[in-house]
């Protein structure tokens, strides 16, 4: 699936189809697409929850900024956060922050996932995600 056709899973559109990796739908959640090596699963007091751990320096892609402010608007207002997880051919570009824009990449949109960030320093983030029922 293309990552266009993922953000319309969730009733929103990338304000650039060839950068934005973040969007605000019409609920006001924030739908993300976030790469697949940087979640961890992880469980406490019987409850299992997916946790995506990374920080925003590892990158700078163009859509870097709009990430941020989404971020940090997400944070003023407790917003609920949605994702999608991207996958990669070659998550070692990725890792080094490279252009994953010229990667094969496929994104599937979790419709199931309720997500709330975490952490949030300007730089280090942790979005933690549980299965709705």
């Amino acid at each position: 699936m293309l990552i266009s056709e993922a953000f319309s899973k969730f009733k929103t559109k990338q304000k650039n189809v060839n950068w934005s990796v973040s969007s605000f739908n019409n609920n006001g959640e924030l739908v993300v697409s976030l790469w697949e090596q940087y979640f961890h699963k992880t469980s406490l007091n019987g409850k299992t929850s997916m946790t995506y751990i990374d920080k925003v320096s590892r990158w700078s892609g163009a859509g870097q900024k709009e990430f941020i402010s989404n971020l940090d608007k997400a944070t003023k207002t407790e917003t609920v956060v949605r994702t999608i997880i991207a996958r990669t051919n070659n998550p070692e570009v990725v890792d080094k922050g490279g252009d994953a824009s010229k990667l094969k990449n496929t994104f599937a949109p979790k419709l199931n996932w309720i997500g709330k960030l975490k952490v949030w320093d300007g730089d280090n983030f942790e979005i933690e995600f549980i299965r709705e029922i």
